[in-house]
């Protein structure tokens, strides 16, 4: 059941409230982190490296540097402060619905230190354009809208960009610290979720993407979700029974899909004698068991899940497991509230380039004691993406509305490589079910009753 949702939400930091002051230092904030990732990101390896097409699901890293560019320009530049265009020859050249990525490296593409200058240009004008910015008078401008959509992109590309180091052959390019020693988690391994009725999505949120609109309410059956995602250990454990050679845990596709494919393990993953070793970013390591399995496809965890005499949570049971605060009935920002994440709630932002253990950040856990919501991995849901009762398209039909279908399932959550202002507890990911290279793990659940 959908229906228009009670006044239970509230609005973050960048609410409409906020002061143009403080919303100017927030939007620049945003601004300056994603620049500096992405800085990062196309500077760590040679030009070479930058102009290769390391996978064909992927873009060669200086599309994305110019991409970035060329988006902030036509909606900071063109459509907010109404100024001629900077570089419109290259206009369709950065249009990823004009060039699948596999056709990208034979596209006439800016240079690596050409791609360079024209971001930075674009950014000085946009640092311009935000410094007279009042935050008012069209939907686009109101709450600085149109700056966290391009914050956001440029975080989200960001993530494209690690995802495409880690496709990378080669020594290591990237390090980062390992997130801090975690106790061995002791508490259960899953939480009842009450039944009744969960307004999910937001109305309030401001830099929230049309996708996450509008707050509804619908009504959930009572069902148990894990307290921490699946474990590299437990999906072990799914393999070593021969998980991927037996039929009756896939779906059709999913079986058509391993036969097709030769899947034996996670992406990443090989034998080594007695144990298991993963690639992670040019470093080759043995399987941690106690963190969250990663790179597993959508039709992976569902067999996973199967096997385990369980389901994947529908995408609604996600998000109230996420939000719902039990003691006022409302919906949260985030698992632990509506504060804006901190290093102690979550694993967010690359500044790990792995998942936690299992368990980690109690500070993040959300008032059912559910761990590890938002960060560390993606997590996989059983529902197709979809719109919500009343979506409407905005500010073009391209960044949801032409994805909504079967062909796509929900990730909720976000991962370690997931900047701050790209996630909270109404964020939507989708993926096609066979894709293994994004950051994806998954928890299982079950239904239940009181």
């Amino acid at each position: 059941m959908t229906g228009p949702a009670p006044d239970t939400e509230t609005a973050g930091a960048t609410g409409p409230a906020a002061d143009t002051d403080t919303l100017r230092e927030r939007v620049l904030a945003s601004l300056t982190t994603a620049r500096e990732r992405t800085t990062l990101l196309t500077t760590c390896v040679e030009d070479p490296d930058l102009t290769a097409q390391h996978s064909p699901l992927m873009s060669p890293l200086v599309w994305d540097l110019a991409h970035i560019g060329n988006q902030e320009e036509q909606w900071l530049l063109r459509t907010v402060a109404g100024r001629e265009a900077m570089r419109p020859e290259i206009d369709s050249l950065y249009d990823a619905f004009e060039h699948p990525r596999s056709e990208r490296p034979s596209l006439p593409l800016l240079p690596p230190d050409e791609a360079r200058r024209y971001a930075a240009e674009v950014r000085g004008r946009a640092l311009d354009v935000l410094e007279s910015a009042d935050f008012h008078g069209t939907r686009l401008t109101e709450a600085g809208f149109a700056f966290g959509m391009i914050a956001q992109h440029e975080q989200q590309h960001d993530e494209t960009m690690l995802i495409t180091h880690q496709l990378r052959t080669g020594p290591r390019a990237l390090t980062a610290p390992d997130p801090g020693p975690a106790p061995l988690f002791t508490g259960p391994p899953e939480v009842l979720v009450p039944g009744g009725p969960f307004t999910m999505g937001t109305s309030a949120e401001p830099w929230a993407l049309d996708n996450e609109r509008p707050a509804h309410v619908r009504e959930v059956a009572p069902f148990f979700i894990d307290t921490t995602p699946v474990t590299n250990a437990a999906y072990q454990a799914f393999i070593d029974d021969g998980g991927y050679r037996e039929e009756r845990w896939w779906t059709k596709e999913g079986w058509d899909h391993v036969r097709r494919n030769s899947l034996r393990a996670p992406l990443f993953w090989r034998r080594d004698g007695g144990q298991w070793l993963r690639r992670r970013f040019g470093v080759t390591e043995v399987v941690p068991p106690d963190e969250p399995v990663l790179h597993v496809c959508w039709y992976e965890a569902d067999a996973y899940a199967r096997w385990a005499g369980r389901r994947l949570p529908t995408e609604t049971e996600w998000e109230k497991a996420a939000r719902y605060d039990p003691a006022t009935g409302g919906s949260m920002r985030y698992p632990w509230g509506d504060a804006d994440p901190g290093p102690e709630h979550a694993n967010l932002g690359q500044r790990h380039l792995r998942p936690a253990p299992a368990g980690s950040y109690p500070a993040g856990e959300s008032p059912l004691g559910v761990r590890q919501l938002i960060g560390d991995v993606w997590e996989w849901t059983a529902s197709d993406f979809l719109p919500y009762p009343g979506f409407r398209a905005f500010p073009y039909k391209e960044y949801s509305e032409v994805f909504f279908g079967p062909a796509y399932k929900v990730l909720r959550g976000g991962s370690f490589a997931v900047d701050t202002v790209a996630c909270r507890g109404t964020f939507r990911n989708w993926d096609h079910p066979v894709r293994r290279q994004i950051f994806s793990g998954f928890r299982t659940a079950r239904s239940g009753a009181v």
